[in-house]
């Protein structure tokens, strides 16, 4: 059996390929859109990809799996609860699929999600026991996928109840040398305590994963999965991210390549209603194109482009190099944003050079704050991170907005006060503060180091 995992950071997403030796057949799980790796893996293995399955229709990132039949005689694999809009095989739990040595059982693991399911591998060339579970969301590294993301505390409830019966009656009665390999990783928002490697074991998390330790009790887990207070904030694409891989998410065909655009195009592109989207470090934003939204080139930077861009505008980049373009855009691309209209050629020098306007966001070190806090009464300290991160000690009297809310609540903050936007290290809080900006907000400040820095020095915190 040949297995191969594919891992990208900027989502906290693992997809797989598995193929088989004896039949040279290759199945794609949890299809991310950009689908060539895998076509690309298939082909140095001498295998040809004949199935492809997504364990739940996903609400952090567009699926590719719609991709595949486009390239190959490519079977699309569900499970028998899920309601599809493009053809599928449905497999019902306990079901299974032979690919020459290679078993897949297919289990309906509901909690995540109410269609979910987890796939278990069998390499009958080694033997008849189990040997992998995809577990998509049923099962993470230290952690168990959200349960919340379909609707209110009811629908939340229900999942925490079927996650109890998924965990109890499904994946603990499997042996503990099974590898668990999920979809959900390190940088998935998914989780609140995901662990940074990519796959654990069976036993490992019977004895170590901390949400496992109350499935005695029903009523406890279920309490436990129930509180959300220091979960990620849900980014507002990941509705629409459901929605369409539901729907069959849109076929890319061919892409065009986003064309460099000289001044006068890029000036026009913006007087018509795109939006300027600067994909620089936020010390280079420092100076920048009056309205542009800062989200810099990262493995942070699909779920802040998703917080903060309008999905029905259209966006013209600032970069940094010219080879970043195609980064940007498959990362724009998985979350569901079409390609850009354009990027300014030669970058903010010729922007400069052009005798252009220029607006300014001033950068502040940890000590600067701590400086303006004592002569300005007046600042506001807006903190953007995570629940679980304000709660772990934030500055006093601190107003706490996170990047993923930004977009939504920014009229919410006072446009006649200073305000010093404060994330971890700078990221975050730049992306916020270039939205305040672009929203007339005039006196704003980014504090480089954020509050790793403000820690640091030893400045007061409150829980």
């Amino acid at each position: 059996m040949f297995f191969k995992q594919f891992y990208l950071p900027s989502l906290g997403h693992a997809s797989y390929l598995v193929g088989s030796e004896e039949s040279g057949e290759a199945l794609v799980l949890d299809v991310r859109r950009d689908v060539e790796t895998y076509f690309a893996e298939a082909r140095e293995q001498g295998m040809r990809i004949r199935y492809a399955c997504d364990t739940h229709q996903h609400n952090d990132y567009l699926s590719g799996i719609c991709e595949l039949p486009e390239r190959g005689d490519v079977q699309l694999l569900a499970g028998a609860r899920a309601e599809v809009g493009y053809p599928v095989r449905a497999m019902d739990d306990g079901e299974t699929l032979e690919m020459g040595e290679v078993r897949f059982e297919l289990m309906h693991t509901p909690g995540h999600t109410p269609e979910h399911i987890s796939l278990l591998v069998t390499d009958r060339s080694r033997g008849d026991e189990p040997a992998i579970l995809f577990s998509g969301g049923a099962l993470l590294v230290g952690d168990l996928a959200r349960p919340d993301l379909l609707g209110g505390e009811e629908e939340t409830r229900r999942g925490a109840e079927s996650f109890c019966a998924t965990l109890q009656h499904k994946i603990l009665p499997l042996p503990d040398f099974v590898e668990v390999f999920p979809t959900h990783v390190a940088g998935s928002l998914c989780g609140g305590n995901i662990g940074s490697r990519l796959s654990t074991t069976i036993g490992y998390e019977r004895r170590m994963n901390q949400l496992l330790s109350s499935l005695s009790s029903s009523d406890e887990f279920v309490r436990q999965c129930m509180d959300l207070t220091d979960l990620p904030a849900v980014p507002p694409y990941w509705p629409r991210m459901r929605q369409l891989n539901t729907e069959g998410p849109p076929r890319l065909g061919v892409l065009a390549d986003p064309p460099p655009l000289g001044i006068e195009e890029f000036e026009s592109a913006r007087e018509q209603g795109a939006l300027v989207v600067d994909c620089r470090p936020p010390e280079a934003f420092s100076a920048h194109i009056p309205g542009a939204i800062n989200v810099g080139i990262g493995n942070s930077f699909a779920t802040w482009a998703g917080s903060v861009l309008p999905p029905e505008r259209d966006l013209v980049l600032v970069l940094d190099r010219a080879e970043d373009l195609w980064e940007v855009c498959w990362q724009l691309l998985r979350i569901g944003y079409p390609l850009p209209r354009g990027w300014l050629g030669g970058g903010m020098l010729a922007w400069r050079t052009a005798g252009k306007p220029i607006d300014v966001l001033p950068q502040w070190t940890v000590r600067e704050l701590r400086q303006a806090l004592d002569k300005d009464r007046d600042l506001l300290v807006l903190d953007v991170r995570q629940p679980a991160e304000w709660s772990a000690g934030h500055i006093p009297e601190a107003r706490h907005i996170t990047g993923a809310e930004i977009a939504a609540r920014v009229d919410e903050l006072p446009k006649d006060r200073p305000i010093a936007s404060i994330c971890g290290s700078g990221y975050r809080s730049s992306v916020a503060a270039s939205v305040l900006k672009a929203q007339g907000h005039r006196e704003v400040y980014n504090v480089l180091g954020g509050m790793t820095g403000w820690e640091a020095e030893g400045f007061k915190t409150t829980p």
